[in-house]
């Protein structure tokens, strides 16, 4: 086991109505890989997040699914007027309920993508203009939520989160001159659906990073 792989602990605890989520995963696996040609030439996040060495030094590649080689995907893609593809892997994507599935996440110019992994259908497109910010945590961890208002938000862990933020940030900034916020917190809300709030904690502790989430009051988007 390399000496940067860290083990995230998913707790979960009661809320104000007395549901709760619990799911255990390893989430903090070495981010990223040592093959591609494009590299790292910046922090998008500006070294307020904790990051592995592993990950500071690692290249990015960009297409991790080999989308080109998959005729479905690509036809998928091309129906949805998808072009250019930016970014492709696959990913944790957290359910309302708060379960986790495997799914595969693909950036283009102008939208992303969350794909089916074994059918290749597309369980949900958010164009790159809906989305306010990225939240993240200081620690060293996986999660990820893309905060879309107009719709409900996008929580995932990705062990390449670093790449991810920077070819969102880098996408958005190039299309449309928007600069992407990414907001830097270890706890933070996000709608798991448009009807189901919830708020995510991360607190450091001994071997690892320790992450709760909480139902809250439903609130009209």
């Amino acid at each position: 086991m390399s000496a940067f792989r860290r083990k995230v602990q998913i707790d979960g605890i009661s809320s104000e109505t007395g549901d709760y989520d619990k799911e255990k995963a390893d989430l903090g696996a070495k981010e990223g890989s040592d093959d591609g040609n494009v590299t790292e030439d910046h922090d998008p996040f500006a070294g307020g997040k904790v990051r592995r060495k592993a990950s500071m030094a690692r290249i990015f590649k960009g297409d991790y699914v080999d989308v080109h080689s998959k005729p479905h995907l690509m036809k998928l893609l091309e129906k949805q007027g998808g072009r250019g593809v930016l970014f492709a892997d696959k990913i944790l994507k957290f359910t309302a309920s708060g379960k986790m599935k495997r799914q595969i996440l693909v950036i283009t110019d102008f939208a992303i993508y969350i794909i089916n992994p074994e059918t290749y259908v597309l369980k949900r497109r958010i164009a790159l203009a809906a989305v306010e910010k990225l939240c993240l945590s200081q620690l060293s961890d996986n999660f990820i939520a893309v905060i879309v208002p107009t719709e409900y938000d996008l929580l995932m862990a990705s062990t390449r989160k670093t790449e991810i933020v920077t070819v969102l940030v880098e996408s958005m900034k190039s299309t449309s001159n928007y600069e992407l916020e990414v907001n830097l917190s270890n706890s933070f809300e996000y709608h798991a659906a448009s009807d189901i709030v919830k708020e995510i904690q991360f607190e450091e502790v001994e071997g690892g990073t320790k992450t709760r989430f909480l139902n809250k009051t439903a609130q009209a988007l």
